[in-house]
């Protein structure tokens, strides 16, 4: 399928080169204000295929591919995470803004967006640009350290009432995760969808390549990237905050409490939906949440303003997938509460990152990933 709708975007790479070219005789409209006016006025509908749209311009930069194969170049899309063209930058930041924003009014010109804004640094602009040079997980060197494909990538110890290997037989972190789950799940201490656990490995390949010691400029730390105070929180001392069993353990924790305190307000809203579809929308929130804070993601239900495009979503559900209510929840409400588009690719990626493993021979059809 992928190689199908590559196929066809292929055919727009050749006008795209002249994107940046003085302006033929249409002339763009003038440029909105507010590029947040543009997602207000845009109709619920147009999130129809807005997550399969997503996942095919992240692929292309989580994978260097397609039209991110060279580094130096925007992609542009639009409000249904459409493909519309590239540009090669030019040498400065301050250049390639220029070029972008000429780029976009040349589209709205040629009528393949209704409307256009100026962005620069610090503000978005329309149609949405995405960079293909930017800090990425190598998805590779991520999933063989996940499987421990090397004998220094592999997890041995204790951790609370939980004991894995030896030093002399190390196990592989895919073998950590799914003991901890299924562990915890049979003392009765998890609730959780039956995908999540699955979903959870790709959020280890996403948060830190599945690196023991990662950490970042907030100061979150380890395979999951959890901030002290969450370590804390799940009862993990200081001395065990890099324990990477400890940090799936306290994962699991704060998925199970969020997954409980967000079915009330997601059953309220989505009960209505046929149950496969209905696991798989209340699976992509969970991992919203952990990205995003939980009281972000329940607003999205039940806040009278956010919740406007959910009231839509559950109405009409049939014609949308679990993944474009998930994203299009998102995407109608850019702008307020922090919802930016790293959101919308947060979730993209874990999902790229899961399929990737899946994908793998260690786990290709095993329970783990059915």
């Amino acid at each position: 399928m992928f190689a199908v709708a590559l196929t066809a975007l292929l055919a727009g790479t050749l006008s795209m080169a002249s994107l940046a070219a003085p302006a033929g005789p249409a002339a763009a409209p003038e440029p909105v204000d507010d590029w947040t006016d543009i997602v207000r006025s845009s109709p619920y509908w147009v999130s129809q295929g807005v997550h399969d749209n997503i996942l095919t311009i992240r692929r292309w930069v989580l994978t260097e591919s397609a039209y991110c194969d060279e580094p130096d170049r925007h992609i542009l899309f639009d409000v249904r995470g459409e493909f519309l063209g590239w540009i090669e930058d030019a040498p400065t930041r301050a250049a390639t803004q220029t070029l972008l924003n000429e780029t976009r009014a040349r589209l709205a010109a040629d009528g393949r967006v209704s409307a256009w804004a100026r962005g620069d640094d610090g503000t978005t602009g329309y149609p949405f640009a995405l960079a293909c040079d930017q800090p990425h997980v190598n998805l590779d060197e991520a999933r063989a350290r996940y499987l421990g494909t090397l004998p220094a990538d592999r997890v041995w110890g204790t951790w609370d009432d939980l004991v894995l290997g030896t030093p002399e037989d190390p196990r592989p972190l895919h073998e950590a995760l799914d003991y901890v789950f299924r562990t915890r799940q049979a003392q009765g201490r998890l609730e959780l969808p039956e995908a999540l656990p699955r979903y959870l490995a790709g959020q280890i390949l996403i948060e830190s390549g599945g690196q023991v010691r990662a950490h970042s400029i907030a100061g979150a730390r380890g395979i999951l990237q959890l901030l002290p105070a969450a370590l804390d929180d799940c009862g993990v001392p200081v001395a065990s905050h890099w324990h990477r069993m400890a940090q799936i353990d306290c994962a699991l924790k704060l998925m199970h409490q969020n997954a409980r305190n967000l079915r009330p307000a997601f059953e309220e809203r989505f009960g209505g939906l046929p149950a496969d579809k209905r696991d798989r929308l209340f699976t992509l929130l969970l991992i919203q949440a952990y990205h995003g804070g939980l009281g972000r993601i329940t607003s999205l239900l039940s806040d009278d303003n956010l919740a406007r495009p959910a009231r839509y979503f559950a109405r009409y559900h049939e014609r949308f997938s679990a993944g474009d209510i998930a994203f299009g929840l998102i995407f109608h409400n850019l702008g307020r509460d922090r919802f930016g588009l790293a959101s919308l690719y947060y979730v993209a990626d874990v999902q790229l990152a899961t399929a990737a493993l899946c994908n793998s021979p260690r786990l290709r059809g095993s329970d783990f990933c059915r």
